[in-house]
């Protein structure tokens, strides 16, 4: 799927470095995920809690949580999980979540953590299920990071990350690419008062590998009946995968 070309200067960045922006735009964060997203990120949560199949007695862990909507999204009673643990680098990112939790009626099943997605502060075969919501992209050393999603998850356990991707060849694909290169980070700017914070969102997009090397790249961790299920017309990839 060809992309334009990102800036390396945004497109590879120290962890600490894209923790410092997440950390300087979290109070406007998910304001700004509703608008850009026209809303539809709830949506796109919603589909990948399904397809974890929950049963209602799991325990799971969602990397990467940000300001905790996805792990609100896996809490009961609407998403069945008995227990779900967020994990996060971003401490401002994480002092809103708490805040969310606190507000949850779901609260005593929530627990979060500050941690890196290559060292997963939990143990090994300690989660049924695991999802990354727009994150895994941030993630330096992805190889690693899914090598540690692999040793958390118990034998069958499912995995679900939400990323974004670009529209197939269609009289969308320029206009999106339009919007997300060019609107996008005009807007991102003016609302979250960050100079790069939404200029590193396409150009971290553009470096992120293919649908069809992520998954190979998800085979290759160990994982099986691996899928990406394209969502909005492609603007965003469900990656899903079970633990062999």
């Amino acid at each position: 799927m060809a992309q334009a070309p990102p800036d390396p200067h945004h497109a590879h960045r120290a962890p600490d470095e894209i923790a410092g922006m997440f950390d300087r735009i979290a109070g406007r964060y998910d304001l700004l995920n509703r608008v850009l997203s026209a809303g539809r990120d709830r949506t796109w949560r919603a589909r990948a809690v399904e397809t974890l199949q929950l049963q209602g007695g799991e325990t799971v862990l969602d990397l990467c949580t940000g300001t905790a909507d996805l792990l609100l999204a896996l809490a009961p009673p609407g998403g069945a999980a008995a227990r779900v643990v967020g994990v996060d680098f971003s401490t401002e990112m994480l002092r809103l979540a708490y805040r969310k939790v606190r507000r949850s009626t779901a609260r005593g099943a929530l627990t979060l953590l500050r941690g890196d997605a290559e060292r997963i502060p939990l143990g090994d075969r300690s989660v049924d299920g695991v999802t990354i919501g727009f994150g895994i992209r941030n993630v330096q050393d992805r190889v690693a990071a899914l090598a540690e999603v692999r040793r958390v998850l118990r034998p069958g356990g499912r995995l679900a990350i939400l990323e974004f991707g670009t529209p197939g060849p269609t009289p969308l694909r320029a206009v999106y690419l339009w919007y997300f290169q060019r609107l996008l980070p005009l807007i991102g700017r003016l609302v979250s008062r960050h100079a790069s914070a939404y200029s590193y969102l396409p150009a971290s997009v553009g470096a992120f590998p293919a649908p069809a090397a992520f998954c190979a790249m998800l085979e290759q961790a160990g994982f099986a009946d691996v899928r990406c299920e394209r969502l909005t017309l492609g603007i965003v990839c469900l990656y899903t995968a079970r633990a062999d």
